[in-house]
């Protein structure tokens, strides 16, 4: 039988304290952990969160190449790898099948793409360099492989990565036959390389527009002296 009790919306709302704790506890347990280079030379098994950083010479990424080569501040992508059931809410055994790393090749593959267009692209574009990127990586295992999309997204909002809030489609993937309708993603814009990338037929954003986007970004950011 329904309720008869008057809608308040405060009966509704869940906030817990615990759960912000949890956040910051991992998000100072991700910084802390190793940077390496990209992708890690070593193999291992397991999923969680990822960020990229970017350390080299491209103009219109100097202000994040500054804070980063210092120490690595400020990642140009954050992005997470969910084991196999995550996405439905089953179950979730540890990923012996390696999702985090098949991640960081999958996007070393992407970086290594753009760098090898360069020789036939616009001069106006920036240049990636593979050797130019770093990452670091949280495993999070069994259970508390639930946490993985909820502390990806609290490193979004911690760090406003550029890739992630600025130039979208780094992480994406071919959409396949018959979904080639959309636009061309703005880092396929600025990073030609990726061919299926080129059959996507729509109108996507001008790459000075994104350039423009970019600089209004960075603005925000303080670099170290």
């Amino acid at each position: 039988m329904f309720t008869q009790t008057p809608f308040k919306r405060e009966n509704h709302v869940f906030r817990s304290p615990q759960l912000q704790d949890l956040m910051l506890d991992a998000l100072r347990f991700f910084n802390g952990t190793p940077v390496y280079e990209l992708p890690p030379a070593t193999s291992f098994t397991g999923s969680g969160v990822y960020a990229l950083y970017y350390t080299g010479d491209a103009p219109l990424y100097e202000k994040v190449a500054q804070l980063n080569r210092v120490a690595y501040n400020l990642p140009i992508y954050v992005g997470k790898a969910i084991p196999s059931g995550g996405r439905r809410g089953l179950t979730v055994l540890d990923d012996e099948e390696g999702s985090l790393i098949k991640r960081l090749r999958e996007h070393f593959k992407s970086i290594v793409l753009a760098h090898q267009f360069a020789g036939v692209r616009s001069a106006e574009l920036p240049v990636l360099d593979p050797l130019h990127f770093a990452c670091r990586f949280m495993i999070i295992p069994g259970d508390e492989a639930a946490l993985i999309a909820p502390i990806e997204a609290a490193l979004i909002r911690n760090y406003l990565p550029l890739w992630n809030s600025v130039v979208d489609g780094f992480g994406n993937h071919d959409p396949g036959k018959g979904r080639y309708e959309q636009a061309k993603s703005a880092w396929d814009v600025l990073h030609p390389g990726r061919k299926w990338a080129d059959k996507c037929l729509g109108e996507p954003f001008p790459a000075d527009v994104i350039v423009a986007s970019i600089s209004s970004h960075l603005q925000k950011i303080k670099t170290t002296s």
